[in-house]
This record gives C-alpha cells, sequence and structure tokens, in this order.
C-alpha cells in the first residue's frame, strides 16, 4: 500500500503540489494566530503599563495609629500586618509616617505643613545640605523654605497645645524630589496638591508626644504580572478580598490599579478572540478551497478507482489509498508550514514574552495546525467518497453524469439560511457572538453564490445566442463558463477571497487613519512637550522667549476642577501651532474674542518706592494693602501702605522684587483691620471706606482717568464684601457687612487687564454645575463669569467634554493662586530642531517629548491595530488561497481545452479566435470574480454596518473613517487583480505556447 501511495504520488507531482502549497498557506496563517495574537497582547499590555500614571501602578494601605512612643516598633508591626493582607505575588514596599503641623513663621503668623518619614528619601531626591539623620533634623523642599522663609540651618517652632514639651525643628537640607512622575511620589501623603511641600524626617522625631498619632502608610508597586492578569488571574478581585480583609483591622485600602487592569484583561480579550474569529473564517475557507482542488484534480484519479475496482480492491481499501496521496502533501505542508506561521509571527509582533502565553500559544498552534489537517482530510475524503461508489463505467467517463445535480442546490441553500442567521443576529445583538462575528464572509458567501447561479445561466443563454449571432468568441468562451464543472464554486472562492481582502485592506487603512486623528487629537499639536515650570507666568514667558514669532512653539496648561475639564492655551498661537480639526469649529473664533475681549495693559511697577494719595473715610480705622506681580516670575509682591489715618493723605512706602524688568503688574487693592497683636486681621469694619486718588512710582502710574474707569476695576467674589465706586476720576472701595469667615479675609478691589466674562470654546454638554445661565469657571482664585463663543463636537486634548480659555487671562486671572494643572509646550510642525534647547535656556525643564507618530505607535499596540493587521494577513492568505485554485483549475481544464480547441481549428476557427478562448474564459472568470467581489464587500459592509473596530478603551470623540475609502479599495482591487491574472497567466502559458507552436508548425 505504501510503495502504491507514493508511487501515485510521483506520478501526480503538479496535484500534490497544490495541495502541499495549499495547506503550507493555511497551516502557516493558523501557527501564525495564537503565537501572534499572545505577542501582541503581551506588547498592549506592555503600553498600557508604560502610560499609566504610577498612581495607578500602586497600592496604597493607610492607617491612624497610636505609636506609643515607639513610632519605629509601630511602623514595622503595621508593614507586617499590611503584607500578610496584601495579594500573593506582592514583594517589597515603601513605609511612611506623616503629621499635620503648625509652624511658626514670623513674629506671629503660623502655617500648616506635613511632617513626615519615609523609606529611602534620601536616595529619591536632589539634596542642598545634609539628610535628616537625628531627630528633630527635617529636609525641607525649595519652595517650603521659600514659603516659610528659612534655610539650610535655621529652626523651625512647632506650635501645640498637646504637649508641654516644646518641639524644635532643624532643617538639615534642601531637597528636590527626583521622577516626579515615578511610583515614589505617587501617594498623595507624601507630596502637596496646593500647600507647602511636606518637611521629611526620621522616625525618631515622632516620639514626640504631640506626634504620638500619625498616618501611617504603606506602599506597593504592584507587578506587571499582576496587572497584566497573567495565567488568568484576578486583580480585581484579589484587591477586594485583601481590602474585606484589612478592613477588619482598620486599614484602608486605596488603589486605581483596578482601571488598568481591566482595561489590558478587556484589550487582551478583544485580541484574542478577534484573531480567533479571523483565522476561524480563513480556516473554513481554506477546507473549502482544498475540496475544490481536490475534487478539480480527482479527473486525473477516477480511471485509477476504476482500474482499483476491477481488481477487487474494497471500497475502504480504494479510499485508504486515495486519502494516502492527500496524506503525504498535507503532512507536508504542515510540517513546512507550522514554522514559517511562527516565523511570520515573530515579524510582524515580535516574541511571545510571558512564559504562560508561551505554553498556550504552542498550544493553540499545535490545535489550529491540527485542524487545517482533519479538516483538509475531511474534506478530501468526502469529494473522494462521491465518486469510489460509482460504476466503472461511470469512471471511466471523460465528462461527469450530471447524477446528484440536487446536492448542490441544497448545499447553497444551507448556507444561504446561515448567512441570513449571522445578518439577524448582527442586527439584532451585534457583531460580536455566534456567527455574527463571521457575518461580513457569509454574506459575501451568499453575495457569491447567489452571483454564480446569475452567471451560470446568464453564460450559458448569452453563449448559445452569441454563437446564433456568429460571435463566436464570445459564445464559446461563455459556454465554456457554463459548461465546466466546477467553474461556479471556483466563483464563490474568488468572491469570498476578494471580499476578506478589500475588506481587509479597507479596515486596515481606516484604522491606521483613525488612530493617528485620535493621536493628533489627544496630543493637541504634531508635538508635545511636558514642562516643569514654577508657575503660569514662568510657562508663558519662557515660551515667548524661546520663540518670539510666535509660529513654532504655545505654552499650555491641561487643567481640571470640578466643572470640567479646561485647556488653557496662549491663543495668539493656537492657529499656527495647534493641529486644529473641522469638528473644533473656526480656529479663530477664540483669539477673536478674546482680542475683543482684551484691555490696553495698565502700567507696569518697575520703581522701589511707590507713593499713594488717598482719604480716609469713617471713624473705623483700616489697612490698605496693594498686591502686585511680577510679570516674568509671577512672584507675588505684597505692598503694605498700613493704617490710615482719617480724611487725605499721601502715604509712601519701599518695593521690593520689581526692579527687574519687565516689572510688575497689579493685581488687586485689600482693605483690612490693621493687624492686631498677634498679628492677625479681620475684614475691614461695616461702613469703612478708602478713595484713591493717584498712584505714583515717580512718573504718575495711576492717574484720575484710570482710576475712575469701572472698567479697569472689579469685586471679589471671595471674602468679605466691598462696594466699589468709579467716579470723578477716583476709586472708592468701602467695606460691606461681612460674616463669612475664609482664608481670605481682606475686602478687595481687583484690576482689570480684560472684560468678563471669560471668552471661552465649550466642547459637549453644559457643565451640570452651570444654572440658570451663572456660567461661573472656579479655581483661579476667583468664580469668574465665563462666556461660551462656540459649542463644539470636540476640542484638542479634552476630547469631547471640556472647555478651552485663553492661558494669558487665566494666569492674570488666578493672580498669586494656584491653579495647579499640567504644563505643557505644544509645536508646529515645522518648529526649528534646537527649540528644546531654547525653551530650556529660557527657563523650562522637559521631561516628556511625544509626537504625533510616537502616540499613533503606541495606540498601534491596542486591541483594533492588532486586529486589522492580522486580518489584512489572512486576507492576503485568502486571495493567495483563491489564486492558487484557479491556477490548479487552469492547469486540469488544460489538456481537454487544448483538445478541443484543436478541433475547433481543424473545423477552421481562426487562429486568434482559437487563442483568445484559450484565455478567455479563465480571465473572464476573475474578471466576475473580482467585480462580484467589491460588490460583496460593498454589500457586506453595508448591511452588517461594518465600521472600523472601535478602541479598546472606549475612546470615540471622533467620528471613525469609513472602512471602505475609494483609494484604497482601488487599490486592493489592483492588488487582487494582479495576484489572479498573473497566477492565471502562468497557468494557462503552456497552453497558449502550444496554441502558437500548433499554428506555426502549420
Amino acid at each position: 500500500m505504501f510503495a502504491l501511495v507514493f508511487g501515485a504520488v510521483r506520478t501526480r507531482a503538479a496535484q500534490v503540489l497544490t495541495i502541499l502549497v495549499l495547506t503550507t498557506l493555511a497551516a502557516a496563517v493558523a501557527a501564525a494566530g495564537p503565537w501572534y495574537g499572545f505577542a501582541a497582547v503581551g506588547k498592549a499590555a506592555d503600553a498600557y503599563l508604560s502610560a499609566a500614571p504610577a498612581s495607578q501602578r500602586t497600592v496604597t494601605v493607610t492607617s491612624r495609629i497610636d505609636t506609643r512612643g515607639d513610632p519605629t516598633g509601630a511602623l514595622d508591626r503595621f508593614a507586617e500586618q499590611v503584607r500578610a493582607g496584601l495579594p500573593k505575588g506582592i514583594d517589597g514596599g515603601l513605609r511612611g509616617l506623616s503629621a499635620s503641623i503648625n509652624v511658626q513663621t514670623g513674629s506671629s503668623a503660623s502655617t500648616t505643613i506635613d511632617l513626615a518619614y519615609r523609606d529611602e528619601f534620601c536616595d529619591r531626591v536632589r539634596l542642598d545640605g545634609a539628610c535628616p539623620a537625628a531627630a528633630g533634623e527635617v529636609a525641607v523642599s525649595h519652595d517650603a523654605a521659600r514659603r516659610l522663609g528659612v534655610t539650610t540651618g535655621d529652626v523651625l517652632t512647632v506650635l501645640t497645645t498637646t504637649s508641654g514639651v516644646p518641639l524644635k525643628l532643624t532643617v538639615a537640607g534642601l531637597y528636590a524630589p527626583t521622577d516626579l512622575t515615578g511610583t515614589y511620589w505617587s501617594s498623595r501623603l507624601f507630596r502637596s496638591v496646593t500647600g507647602p511641600d511636606p518637611m521629611f524626617t526620621v522616625t525618631g522625631t515622632f516620639e514626640h508626644k504631640h506626634l504620638a498619632g500619625p498616618t501611617v502608610a504603606y506602599d506597593v508597586v504592584l507587578p506587571g504580572a499582576l496587572l497584566r492578569g497573567d495565567g488568568g488571574f484576578d486583580l480585581s478581585a484579589a484587591l477586594v478580598a485583601s481590602d474585606r480583609l484589612l478592613g477588619q483591622s482598620q486599614l484602608r485600602l486605596n488603589s486605581q490599579a483596578t482601571p488598568l487592569h481591566l482595561a489590558i484583561v478587556r484589550d487582551r480579550a478583544t485580541i484574542l478572540d478577534g484573531i480567533s474569529a479571523s483565522g476561524a473564517q480563513l480556516l473554513v475557507l481554506t477546507w473549502f478551497a482544498l475540496g475544490l482542488a481536490g475534487w478539480y484534480t480527482l479527473r486525473d484519479r477516477r480511471a485509477d478507482a476504476a482500474l482499483l475496482k476491477l481488481r477487487g480492491v474494497s471500497r475502504f481499501g480504494r479510499l485508504r489509498l486515495a486519502l494516502g496521496q492527500h496524506l503525504v502533501p498535507l503532512i507536508g505542508g504542515a510540517l513546512i508550514g507550522a514554522p514559517l506561521g511562527y516565523l511570520v509571527a515573530w515579524a510582524l509582533a515580535g516574541p511571545v514574552p510571558i512564559a504562560v502565553d508561551q505554553r498556550t500559544a504552542l498550544a493553540y498552534s499545535a490545535l489550529a495546525v491540527g485542524a487545517v489537517l482533519a479538516g483538509g482530510l475531511a474534506v478530501l475524503a468526502t469529494v473522494e467518497a462521491t465518486v469510489l461508489g460509482r460504476p466503472v463505467s461511470a469512471l471511466l467517463q471523460r465528462a461527469g453524469s450530471g447524477r446528484g445535480s440536487w446536492r448542490p442546490a441544497l448545499v447553497d441553500v444551507v448556507l444561504l439560511a446561515i448567512a441570513v442567521a449571522a445578518l439577524y443576529q448582527v442586527r439584532s445583538a451585534g457583531a460580536g457572538d455566534g456567527l455574527g462575528r463571521a457575518a461580513l464572509a457569509l454574506v459575501a458567501l451568499a453575495v457569491g453564490l447567489i452571483a454564480a447561479r446569475l452567471l451560470n445561466r446568464a453564460a450559458d443563454r448569452g453563449g448559445a445566442a452569441a454563437l446564433r449571432g456568429g460571435r463566436l468568441r464570445v459564445g464559446l468562451t461563455a459556454l465554456r463558463i457554463s459548461r465546466s464543472p466546477g467553474s461556479d464554486r471556483l466563483f464563490v472562492l474568488v468572491v469570498v477571497a476578494v471580499a476578506l481582502f478589500v475588506t481587509a485592506a479597507g479596515g486596515w487603512a481606516a484604522e491606521s487613519a483613525g488612530r493617528t486623528a485620535r493621536a493628533g487629537a489627544e496630543l493637541g499639536a504634531n508635538r508635545v512637550l511636558s514642562v516643569t515650570a514654577a508657575n503660569r507666568t514662568v510657562l508663558l514667558t519662557a515660551v515667548r522667549a524661546a520663540d518670539p514669532g510666535g509660529r513654532e512653539a504655545m505654552a499650555v496648561v491641561r487643567n481640571r476642577n470640578d466643572t470640567a475639564q479646561v485647556l488653557e492655551v496662549d491663543t495668539a498661537r493656537l492657529g499656527a501651532v495647534a493641529a486644529w480639526r473641522p469638528e473644533y469649529g473656526p480656529a479663530g473664533a477664540l483669539p477673536d474674542a478674546v482680542t475683543t475681549a482684551a484691555l490696553p495693559p495698565l502700567p507696569l511697577v518697575t520703581g522701589e518706592r511707590l507713593t499713594l494719595a488717598v482719604r480716609r473715610e469713617g471713624d473705623q480705622a483700616v489697612a490698605l494693602t496693594l498686591y502686585l506681580q511680577h510679570e516674568s516670575t509671577g512672584q507675588p509682591v505684597r505692598v503694605p501702605f498700613g493704617a490710615l489715618r482719617p480724611g487725605d493723605q499721601t502715604v509712601t512706602v519701599p518695593v521690593t522684587g520689581c526692579t527687574a524688568a519687565p516689572g510688575c503688574r497689579l493685581v488687586r487693592w485689600e482693605l483690612t483691620t490693621p493687624p492686631s497683636a498677634n498679628g492677625r486681621v479681620r475684614p475691614a469694619p461695616t461702613g469703612s471706606a478708602v478713595v484713591l486718588r493717584r498712584l505714583d512710582q515717580g512718573a504718575n502710574l495711576l492717574d484720575g482717568t484710570t482710576l475712575g474707569d469701572i472698567g479697569r476695576w472689579r469685586v471679589g467674589t471671595i471674602g468679605a464684601a466691598v462696594d466699589l465706586v468709579a467716579a470723578g476720576e477716583t476709586l472708592r472701595l468701602s467695606a460691606d457687612d461681612n460674616h463669612t469667615e475664609v482664608d481670605r479675609v481682606g475686602v478687595e478691589a481687583w484690576a482689570s487687564d480684560h472684560l468678563l466674562p471669560l471668552p471661552a470654546l465649550l466642547a459637549g454638554p453644559v457643565p451640570d454645575r452651570w444654572r440658570d445661565d451663572e456660567a461661573l469657571l472656579p479655581g483661579y482664585g476667583e468664580l469668574n463669569p465665563v462666556q461660551v463663543v462656540r459649542n463644539v463636537a470636540a476640542l484638542p486634548a479634552v476630547g469631547g467634554s471640556g472647555l478651552v480659555v485663553d492661558l494669558d487671562s487665566t494666569r492674570r486671572l488666578a493672580a498669586d493662586a494656584d491653579p495647579g494643572g499640567q504644563f505643557e509646550v505644544w509645536l508646529a510642525p515645522d518648529a526649528r530642531p534646537d527649540i528644546v534647547e531654547a525653551l530650556t535656556a529660557a527657563g523650562l525643564t522637559v521631561s516628556t517629548d511625544t509626537d504625533v507618530a510616537a502616540h499613533t505607535a503606541r495606540l498601534g499596540t491596542q486591541g483594533p491595530a492588532v486586529l486589522v493587521r492580522f486580518e489584512l494577513l489572512a486576507g492576503v492568505a485568502a486571495l493567495l488561497l483563491a489564486a492558487a485554485v484557479v491556477a490548479v483549475a487552469a492547469t486540469v481544464d488544460r489538456r481537454s481545452l487544448a483538445e478541443q480547441l484543436a478541433a475547433l481549428r481543424l473545423q477552421g476557427l481562426p487562429r486568434r479566435v482559437t487563442v483568445s478562448i484559450g484565455w478567455a474564459g479563465t480571465a473572464a472568470l476573475i474578471l466576475v470574480g473580482l467585480a462580484g467581489g467589491v460588490l460583496a464587500a460593498l454589500l457586506a459592509v453595508d448591511v452588517t454596518g461594518r465600521t472600523v473596530p472601535p478602541f479598546t478603551d472606549g475612546w470615540a470623540v471622533l467620528p471613525p473613517p469609513g472602512p471602505l475609502d475609494p483609494v484604497t479599495t482601488a487599490l486592493a482591487v489592483a492588488v487582487a487583480l494582479a495576484v489572479l491574472g498573473v497566477t492565471g497567466r502562468l497557468a494557462l502559458q503552456p497552453l497558449m505556447r502550444s496554441l502558437r507552436d500548433g499554428e506555426a508548425g502549420r
């Protein structure tokens, strides 16, 4: 039997090679799928982890404890308890203590600040001075030292009423954190949000009675294996269980890791499920192609089956011999395709980084290749079984009988019913489950089956009519298509393969375009730098100094308050730098509104003294203070004019901090009571008032015209109330009834550099807190009114919900307040290469540098991009499968067609007609199949509602591009035509040569 099998293999090398090629191609894609999928999910998880903020990769457990005079022992016991309650696989952690204290600054004022201890502190900061080593020694940040007015070696006194023993803290050094975006500084307990940065000390300092009840913390960085969910680990459930266990001991677990973990798990499922669906479609198409190839090559094996039957070989023996001929190329194709598929997956997605995924990928890859083998063998066995039971006379006939013609029709009806079911499932429940995943391929199959029936009937009737009309070339070609066995199935295969390839190419192009659009929308510009600056003024000044022309760089602050996301931009540069889209509305809408609202700037204070002409009214003593802000450094400058006596007076006071260019701008006037013995001040008493007449700095600074212009002044909305009257070339501040207890207690009159309300672009719905047309923006020192210039569908960086306002306006409104936010510099596509160096020289510290290409590449590791790339690979494989079967069909028909054409030539058929008929049948089938494939793709996309796969994280700010744009579709059709056309030409070339040679011989 083995000798017969290998003899048959050697005799029919072309048929065996066909099965070998088809199996190799199918096995390669089947083996590549699992390796590609698990490599892709590993890269996607790494991209999620690298892009996630540090707070999403850590777990913090906190509690309030009584140290009982032994903070070190209490901290050790707490850490041991926490480690026992955390999920398995978490190693190591950082311990910390924190307590809020009041330290004395100046003669009587005090400042609230946190005193903390944390493991590895001195290794995570840059120190000017020494690391705290003894009880009572502290390290203070440079910013906190400025606020407290201390430096290295100074002593701070802690104000306390809970201990009779005073606590003195010695400043051992000044620190600056390193790697602020890392996990060490992610805990809010050990960094400042709005107040001064914490002071750090050793555990011995907490032995003081006043610090006996600190907040204790234990921070751990979650391993990547747990965040990824390796081996099916459910981090969310594990954290819930740990929180419940630790909560029994009054310990509180805080973590933002669950959303990150769920995003990774969701992306993993999307990738693996999508690849499985695409692989399954290709597998079915492979079985169909193998069956069709086996059916075509069966014609040459019918004589062998007849001979074996005449010799008395049983039906099972004949089947075993026939399948043995197929088993050799099937096994050979699997052995070649499996390693080839691994190499393809490695080239596309890299190696599988996780050990457990490597084992799973190997198992799934073996199963997929096994499915190719088993399914292929089963299909070929079915094809062989259709003829093995026929009588010898039927097997020896050159043409097949019409027996069993009802079976293909039944198969067509079943396939159409499956396609209808898939379409119904997509329409009713979506494309995520069951037949819905293969809906596009099934719809294309239905189109191919219906078109094949129509094509056969049209070719049969049209061919006969063409022959009667004397059009031999058209008539004979049409009849050859209609009467060639298997041509309808070959047409269906070409239609489905072309449809899969065209939709895959369109999906790939559309996903790439959508991903690039998202990257530009999320970044806001072609290139974005995350920078560090002392305040908004420094940021704005530095960017303008580095790019005085205003065409390359733009200062930006991303902020969020309890109303909405807020994007603050330098609107004068918005049109030149930002990547503006039509969804954002007209690019000039906000800059024009800001320009319209702007007022000519007030003169700057540049001298060392100020002289004020003022009149105090009423019997109550009041004090007047002027607040300034330097226009380059943003540092606040306080100018107290002291307690005013009744009546008219001229007061001259010194000013420090405004002589450096360009000087200081006026921020606000404040009216309070004179300081008490302990330094406290209160709102000015009701009925007290001052009248401002003139402010000089050697030259006139504020004259009567400016002071008397009410458009230049506005009242404060926080703290004590004030009545403001600008008339008669004077500005009058009078205290109203004040009962509000807030931090800022003075009666305030703010200088205005622009008219309010503040112009803004709004994306999405109106914020919930805006009621009754009262649009107020908190967080910038005051509740500032906002005027929405235009409501748009989306905005750069903030997406589908948020505000864009002018940065210069917000920094003037905020003045010495700190609204927070993330500082950025957006760069135009044509920014000069040394712009980063220029920004650094201007005083900014660049922490990250991201451009659209890099952000697009990172998004390319997520599910949609991974899926469309594999779908394109499967589409290419489907096209190659169809091309291979086209070659088989052309090769099998070549001998009989040559004999038929030679006979027609002897009967007087012209040579040109003979040659054209030789290739026209295959060419027509390819062209019609190509047109049918494009039509099937268009219909499948339309009826299934197929779009570009949505982003796994749910981002849907911009509408996705269409999955079949004309350019990509045209290119895909051209590629398909080239592949099928070249294959058909190569297969028919021997026939064409024989026809021409035969003519030449005459």
